[in-house]
C-alpha cells in the first residue's frame, strides 16, 4: 500500500540499519511502491560478536534482503571512515534505523556512541545534503511515566531510553538552528511483524509466543501478564508513519495504536488463530525493577501533524502475521 503521492524520480533514499527488522521493511516498501526511487542500504551486518548479556551486537542479516534489488553498503555508523563512504552520494531522504536497540545492554559508552554521537554525524550529513531526516526514537524514553505517554513527559529507566531521549533533544536543537530542515523522530512502541526473526531473544513476544505454541508448548508468560499492558504496533503501521513523516511537520512523535493490550491478550489471540488450547505457563518476572508495565501512546499529535492513522488492531496484526510465524516455525 502506498502512503504518499511523492514522485521519487531522480531521488536517492538512504536507509541505515537497512538489513534489520524495520530498515529492511522500509527498503522493500520502496521497492514495491516507488520503483523510481534509488534506495541505498547502509548496514553493519552481523559478525557474531555479542554483548556481555549474550545478545548479538548487530541484528542486520542478509536474509532480510534476499528480494532487495538496490545498492548495499557495508559499514558501521560508529566509523567515520565508513560514514565517508556515503559522502560521494547526495541523499534526498535519510531513514535512520541503525542503533543498539537491545534495552538490556548496560554498556553506557557504546550505547551513547552508537545511538547519540553517530546520529549527530548523520544529521550533519543531512544538512550538507539538504536531506529530510526520519529517525527511530523509542517509547523507552518514557520509562514508567504515566500512561498515556506523551511527548514532553519522559523518564527513561535505562541507558537505551536515555540515549534515545538525547537523540530527540539534539533534534530540537537542530530544528532551532536550521528551521528549514525537515527532521522527524518516531518513538516506536512495541513493534512486531515480518523480518524480526533474526533479532533472536529481542524479537517480539508475538513471535516468541507463536513459535512456542507451534512446538505444542504452552506460552511462557510472566506472572500477572494480564496486568502487563503495552501498545503493540504492527510493522505495516510503522512503515506508514515513516513514509507519512516525509510530508509531515518536523518534531518528535509517538508511533503506536493508542490502545494498550496485555501479554495475556497476545497468548489468547495466538491460540485462537492457531486453533490450540495449550493453557499458559507462568514464570516469575526477573526484570521487575526495570520493566515497563503500562505503555500506551498518545498519538493525537501524530495523527494531526503526520496524517497517521493506525490500520491494524492487535487481532488484525496477528492475523496478518500468522502465516509468516508458521513459516518461521519450520526453522526455529
Amino acid at each position: 500500500m502506498r502512503y504518499t503521492n511523492i514522485n521519487f524520480k531522480n531521488k536517492r533514499v538512504l536507509i541505515t540499519g537497512g538489513a534489520g527488522f524495520i530498515g529492511s521493511n522500509l527498503a522493500l516498501y520502496f521497492q514495491e511502491n516507488h520503483v523510481e526511487a534509488e534506495v541505498i542500504i547502509f548496514d553493519k551486518f552481523r559478525d557474531g560478536e555479542k554483548f556481555p548479556n549474550g545478545n548479538l551486537k548487530s541484528f542486520g542479516d542478509y536474509r532480510n534482503l534476499i528480494n532487495f534489488k538496490g545498492e548495499i553498503i557495508g559499514g558501521d555508523i560508529n566509523s567515520l571512515d565508513d560514514i565517508k563512504k556515503l559522502s560521494k552520494y547526495k541523499f534526498d531522504y535519510i531513514f535512520h534505523q541503525a542503533a543498539i536497540s537491545d534495552t538490556t545492554v548496560q554498556d553506557q559508552k557504546i550505547m551513547v556512541e552508537t545511538n547519540v554521537n553517530a546520529f549527530k554525524n548523520l544529521l550533519d550529513m543531512a544538512i550538507l545534503n539538504k536531506a529530510t531526516m526520519i529517525y527511530a526514537s523509542s517509547a523507552a524514553t518514557y520509562g514508567n511515566a504515566k500512561s498515556p505517554q506523551t511527548v514532553g513527559y519522559e523518564s527513561p529507566e535505562n541507558i537505551y531510553g536515555f540515549s534515545k531521549l538525547m537523540m530527540d533533544n539534539i533534534t530540537y536543537k537542530y530544528l532551532k538552528r536550521y528551521p528549514d530542515m525537515q527532521i522527524v523522530g518516531l518513538r516506536y512502541f512495541n513493534v512486531y511483524g515480518k523480518n524480526e526473526f533474526f533479532k533472536g531473544k529481542t524479537s517480539s513476544m508475538i513471535l516468541q509466543f507463536g513459535l512456542q505454541i507451534l512446538k505444542d508448548e504452552a506460552p511462557k508468560l510472566f506472572e500477572g501478564s494480564d496486568k502487563i499492558l503495552r501498545d503493540f504496533i504492527y510493522i505495516e503501521d510503522i512503515i506508514q508513519a515513516n513514509i507519512k513523516a516525509i510530508d509531515g511537520k518536523s518534531g518528535v512523535y509517538n508511533v503506536g495504536t493508542g490502545k494498550a493490550r496485555s501479554f495475556q491478550n497476545i497468548a489468547d489471540i495466538l491460540q485462537k488463530e492457531l486453533g490450540t488450547d495449550l493453557g499458559n505457563l507462568y514464570i516469575p518476572n526477573p526484570f521487575k525493577t526495570q520493566y515497563q508495565f503500562y505503555t500506551e501512546a498518545d498519538i493525537s499529535n501524530t495523527v494531526s501533524n503526520l496524517n497517521y492513522s493506525p490500520k491494524f488492531s492487535l487481532e488484525n496484526g496477528i492475523k496478518d502475521y500468522i502465516e509468516e510465524i508458521k513459516r518461521l516455525s519450520e526453522f526455529s
